[in-house]
């Protein structure tokens, strides 16, 4: 019997999708919405998704959350089986390698070419590092996982590669899942604060082969997690 971690288990209450002022199709805010919510664990592995239930707590109607569930299906997000039901996969760690392979390549790439622009600035870095001691001190994982998120963005945007971060979410979504099962350890966060300081330091000095090397040893964290967490949240995993 395994233990749920902070912040996941059974599926949180999902907001409504508000209508917005930019024209945007209502199935996309709700795969959007539906993508996050997997992402984070508030709807975690192997959890049931009911068309009643969603479409109730999201104020909308069928048709769009079908075209969004359509989306999550063909995206290996969820499977639908007949006279079962819909269902959130479950984490394969063959995937989570896949992502991290991809992840690391891009990621130590755009370190490079960051270190190489003179108009490079970390100071949205360092507020960011900030944010993460305030989310370690309230123990918001949440808002820790956003920040740091957010950091390694800014990885790709003094780049000038920020597409290749938007381009890499998709398949960067199950290595995600198990990063964030990972969080309720306190060691681990602090461990990724200081990480990120370090990594932060040789990108403001432009030390590429420091800062790759960090990178790699920060991104191969989920080799050490993936058999230990299986073992845990033996539920959340398929393999």
């Amino acid at each position: 019997m395994s233990t749920k971690p902070h912040g996941t288990g059974d599926v949180h209450r999902m907001a409504p999708i508000r209508r917005e002022r930019v024209r945007a199709r209502t199935s996309d805010r709700i795969y959007d919405e539906l993508v996050s919510a997997i992402r984070t664990l508030r709807i975690p592995p192997g959890a049931s998704l009911s068309e009643t239930d969603l479409s109730a707590q999201l104020e909308v109607s069928r048709t769009p959350l079908r075209e969004a569930i359509v989306r999550l299906v063909d995206n290996g997000l969820v499977s639908v089986v007949p006279q079962v039901g819909t269902r959130v996969e479950r984490i394969r760690l063959q995937d989570v390698e896949e992502a991290r392979f991809v992840r690391e390549a891009l990621e130590l790439a755009a370190f490079a070419e960051a270190c190489e622009r003179q108009d490079r600035d970390v100071s949205t870095m360092r507020a960011l590092l900030i944010e993460q001691e305030r989310c370690r001190t309230t123990h918001d994982l949440s808002a820790f996982f956003a920040a740091d998120e957010a950091l390694h963005q800014q990885i790709f945007v003094l780049s000038g590669h920020s597409g290749a971060w938007t381009m890499m979410q998709p398949m960067k979504l199950q290595l995600d899942r198990l990063r964030r099962l990972s969080l309720p350890e306190s060691d681990t966060v602090r461990e990724l604060i200081d990480e990120h300081t370090a990594i932060v330091d040789a990108l403001e000095a432009a030390d590429i082969e420091r800062g790759q090397t960090l990178l790699r040893g920060h991104i191969s964290r989920v080799r050490r997690y993936g058999r230990m967490l299986r073992e845990q949240y033996p539920d959340y995993f398929a393999d």
